[in-house]
């Protein structure tokens, strides 16, 4: 794939994934991972996973996001863990986002599990807008 536009692999509804890495990063958002998992699953194409310094931190970039995309007319099909914060998930359909605490990160190890998808390059589709 050639250098000048990461974005054109992506369809023009992913556009929203985007705008979610891209509020998760406005939030302080540490070691944000975007992974495309294509064919290997059911319920979603793209899983976002990033790493808060706490509970309370995670909400902030949850509700960050939350702002972000409502301001363009999504909201979740479904939002879990934020009153605790340890691990918040936010469920776009086409996307969810997944929001740990380094500790919770490290134990639940989502990489891992999806290790067959494909990592996106964050840097570069931030770095197209």
């Amino acid at each position: 794939m050639k250098e000048t536009s990461i974005r054109k692999e992506l369809q023009a509804e992913d556009s929203l994934l985007v705008e979610a890495i891209e509020a998760a990063l406005d939030k302080k958002a540490l070691d944000l991972v975007a992974i495309q998992l294509g064919d290997l699953c059911s319920f979603t194409d793209h899983f976002i996973i990033c790493t808060g310094t706490s509970g309370r931190h995670n909400k902030t970039i949850g509700e960050g996001i939350d702002e972000r995309l409502r301001e363009l007319g999504t909201r979740p099909l479904h939002i879990e863990g934020h009153k605790d914060g340890d691990w918040v998930l936010m469920d776009y359909g086409d996307f969810v986002v997944h929001i740990f605490t380094a500790r919770a990160r490290e134990f639940y190890d989502l990489e891992r599990l999806w290790r067959a998808g494909k990592r996106l390059d964050v840097a570069k589709l931030t770095a197209e807008r």
